[in-house]
């Protein structure tokens, strides 16, 4: 682009000077007239005026003539076309034997004569091209020397990118060790080079929980299902009925607890890779722990516990899934049964206070170790749990539906006994 608006420019330029070169001639053959006007008025016929001597390059053919005032031609050049006559100063183009001429007309400052000088525009076009083309000649032939060398550095500025790329292309994907950031790395990629750690880092991290949670999986199914063989060669060599009846209710129980596992954990390999919530639609929080409670209230009453739900509780909406909230919910309520003893209860209830909103689970059990608190939400964490009725995931659910639901999971001892849950909306 540089080189085809360097040409345009140049031959322009190049006209315009030609144009000016018109214009000098003319003053001079004016000069001449002046200064030969007695000689040339006494001749009547026509004086041709030539040039001797070589002929430079770039001199290009110029033709003139010089006419009275009263319309006699009184000098012309040898090869000049015929021009007309014009009454004004000024450039035009003219037709002579159907080639275009190019013409300058200038009068004398009295108007007792008129000079006329002109140029063949297909031998302007030819020298404004050659100018061009001499302008430019450097530029195409530096253009591709400029390119080569262009691609030359890039190619070796981008050779500790090409290794970093192949360092990328050859690791294995169990190698998720950081990448070398020594000083061959370039300054422009070095930012990148710290997200790909960062990113490596984040990846090695997951696939150890990944790992961690598969080997704790394994290790937490393997106590029912162990418990249940055992149970069953009991039940099937026992050959008393009551002890056989014993063994059965055994294996029914662990066969209940393995199902809430593997339900446990087909609700967190489904949570785990959402980023969001599809589609939230509003959920009233207080119509949620009123039907939870009502729903878990007799079995709660059954095993000697009961289910108390807040009075009075107000309105509380917000967006998200009522199915995920349900889960969470119940979660809390079966992990507070579980530890509270008999004659205890649980309450629950939800409500809002300027712009935050929560869902809030409280029981009147012992609490939980201040050292373990901040261990509740990990998978497969029981604590002092150590019964074999919990799975270590209920709070690790919770937590999940949370931070899908753009909450955060609160846990403490209340100040007053027991235990405290919260679900809060900021």
């Amino acid at each position: 682009m540089a080189g085809v608006v360097s040409y345009q420019k140049v031959n322009h330029e190049a006209l315009e000077l030609l144009d000016g070169q018109l214009s000098q001639s003319a003053k001079l053959i004016m000069a001449r007239v002046h200064h030969e006007q007695g000689e040339a008025y006494e001749s009547p016929h026509q004086v041709e005026m030539t040039l001797g001597g070589e002929r430079h390059p770039y001199e290009h053919p110029l033709e003139y003539q010089v006419w009275k005032a009263d319309g006699d031609l009184l000098l012309r050049s040898g090869g000049a076309p015929l021009m007309p006559r014009v009454g004004e100063a000024g450039y035009q183009v003219f037709d002579h034997l159907g080639q275009p001429w190019r013409m300058l007309t200038l009068w004398a400052p009295d108007h007792s004569f008129q000079v006329q000088v002109a140029q063949s525009l297909e031998a302007r076009r030819r020298v404004a091209l050659e100018v061009a083309t001499r302008v430019v000649q450097p530029m195409l032939i530096a253009l591709p020397l400029l390119g080569l060398i262009i691609y030359l550095s890039v190619r070796r500025a981008m050779r500790p990118m090409d290794r970093l790329a192949q360092a990328v292309a050859e690791r294995s994907p169990d190698n998720l060790d950081p990448l070398p950031g020594n000083g061959a790395t370039p300054t422009e990629v070095t930012s990148l080079v710290r997200a790909l750690n960062r990113l490596l880092g984040r990846l090695r991290a997951a696939l150890d929980n990944e790992r961690r949670f598969t080997a704790d999986a394994a290790h937490e199914l393997r106590t029912p299902l162990a418990a249940i063989k055992i149970q069953t060669q009991v039940a099937l060599a026992s050959p008393d009925e009551a002890d056989r009846q014993h063994a059965l209710r055994q294996v029914l129980a662990g066969t209940e607890r393995a199902g809430r596992l593997v339900e446990q954990l087909l609700r967190l390999a489904r949570l785990d890779p959402l980023l969001g919530l599809e589609q939230p639609v509003p959920v009233r929080l207080d119509q949620l722990a009123a039907h939870l409670a009502g729903e878990v209230a007799h079995q709660a009453g059954a095993a000697g516990r009961r289910i108390e739900l807040a009075e009075g509780a107000e309105a509380v909406t917000v967006q998200g899934d009522e199915a995920l909230l349900d889960a969470a919910l119940r979660n809390l309520l079966d992990n507070a049964l579980r530890h509270v003893p008999q004659g205890g209860w649980v309450s629950l209830g939800a409500r809002a206070v300027g712009t935050r909103r929560e869902l809030w689970v409280r029981d009147s059990g012992p609490g939980v170790p201040p050292e373990e608190l901040a261990r509740l939400t990990e998978r497969f964490f029981r604590g002092r749990d150590r019964t074999g009725e919990g799975s270590g995931l209920g709070l690790a659910i919770v937590q999940r539906v949370a931070e899908l639901h753009g909450a955060r999971l609160e846990l403490a001892n209340h100040p007053e006994g027991g235990f405290l849950v919260r679900i809060v909306w900021p």
